[in-house]
């Protein structure tokens, strides 16, 4: 069971940068994703989690309006499309999978049951 992270890296404080994460091992169909991020000195913090059929979603109000997370279960994979990148998004962002009951996503949970690793996102001048 593996989730792989890519696409993180450097961009300028306005830009864009899109995340993915592709599972493998097991179905990503049968979960609820979501993306963390961790800043130096600061908790991890749950940033957008989506539903399994991508019809609820949950965004941290930093990043209201300016992410969007969204799945390809085809593909077996997840993305995370951040617009207007601010410094303070600047972080190691972290994919996840978990169960969960029902189609709502009041929060991302703070222990899902998989993590990926994590990839650099720097947003600077």
């Amino acid at each position: 069971v593996q989730l792989q992270a890519s696409g993180g890296g450097l961009v300028q404080p306005g830009g864009s940068l899109r995340l993915s994460c592709e599972a493998s091992g097991f179905s990503l169909d049968s979960y609820f994703i979501g993306w963390y991020r961790q800043a130096p000195g600061k908790e991890r913090e749950g940033v957008s989690c989506l539903s399994r059929r991508g019809t609820a979603s949950y965004y941290a109000h930093s990043v209201k309006g300016r992410f969007s997370v969204f799945r390809d279960n085809a593909k077996n994979t997840m993305y995370l499309q951040m617009n207007n990148l601010e410094p303070e998004d600047t972080a190691t962002y972290y994919c996840a999978a978990f169960l969960a009951l029902g189609d709502t996503v009041p929060e991302c949970p703070r222990n899902p049951d998989y993590w990926g690793q994590g990839t650099q996102v720097t947003v600077s001048s």
